[in-house]
């Protein structure tokens, strides 16, 4: 990549500090042992200043276990002190479609508080079950509901509908559900979440990446998203972190992955 092409980015991602704590998602295709060092580096450089970070598509074998701790490694080296959790493996009745999750996080500024568990609740009716873990940030406490869908074509809504089900089963957590949805916000799936207070961070916002760029358009669906209870969560500021941009083509920049990070900037009421 060309050093201004790099200064470029490098002042991008400095520039989203926050006041306030910060969260981030991003869909890591495959990540895995197959991930050098230096895509490794482009996705540390891409997440390191936010507070903590939800990872999907983990690879379920020991591969994709060593990938976070690698990433840690360099997250660790770049002058912060990071913490991690990976999942286990979920438990799709398919074992190809079998992924982890991991979150990352920044001790000095949230603590995990309790363990982080795979939800067992609608373990046959949802293809990869999502991981949950609570944090704290100045004696508030939120709960990420970390989650990868299955495929457009195999129908997440049918996966996605259950989540309106979560604030009863978990009425004492402060849920924010987070991820790569394989669906528009404005999907009616996501209505009964949103009649009963839920928002989504972001609307008309593509995150996926398109095989080949048109007319500099590079990005493709409007799949990753997150949603806050508004009488529990304000958003101060949101954004997406575009490291394609880094590569000369999209074909290269989708080594790294399909789906680019998405992350908010929120204050805890």
């Amino acid at each position: 990549m060309s050093s201004l092409k790099y200064l470029f980015y490098f002042l991008f991602v400095t520039c989203a500090s926050f006041s306030q704590v910060s969260v981030c998602s991003w869909n890591i295709m495959n990540l895995g042992k197959s991930k050098s060092d230096s895509e490794l580096n482009i996705m540390a450089n891409s997440i390191k200043s936010y507070d903590i970070i939800a990872i999907q598509e983990v690879v379920a074998g020991y591969g994709g276990s060593l990938a976070v701790s690698r990433l840690v490694s360099i997250l660790n080296r770049k002058g912060a002190k990071w913490e991690y959790v990976i999942s286990n493996p979920t438990t799709s009745s398919n074992p190809a479609s079998r992924e982890r999750y991991a979150f990352i996080w920044k001790p000095s500024i949230v603590k995990k508080t309790g363990n982080c568990w795979l939800d067992q609740n609608y373990q046959k009716e949802i293809d990869r079950e999502p991981y949950m873990g609570t944090f704290q940030y100045k004696g508030k406490s939120f709960t990420i509901v970390s989650f990868h869908a299955v495929p457009k074509k195999k129908n997440p809504a049918s996966e996605i509908k259950y989540f309106k089900f979560f604030p009863n089963l978990y009425p004492k957590l402060n849920l924010i559900f987070l991820g790569d949805f394989n669906c528009p916000q404005s999907h009616s799936v996501f209505f009964p979440i949103k009649k009963i207070g839920f928002l989504s961070v972001f609307k008309n916002q593509k995150t996926s990446l398109r095989q080949k760029c048109i007319n500099n358009d590079c990005l493709a669906s409007e799949y990753d998203n997150i949603f806050y209870k508004v009488n529990k969560v304000k958003v101060l500021k949101s954004g997406i972190v575009p490291f394609y941009t880094l590569f000369k083509s999209v074909k290269e920049a989708r080594k790294i992955s399909d789906h680019i990070p998405i992350w908010c900037s929120i204050q805890l009421k």
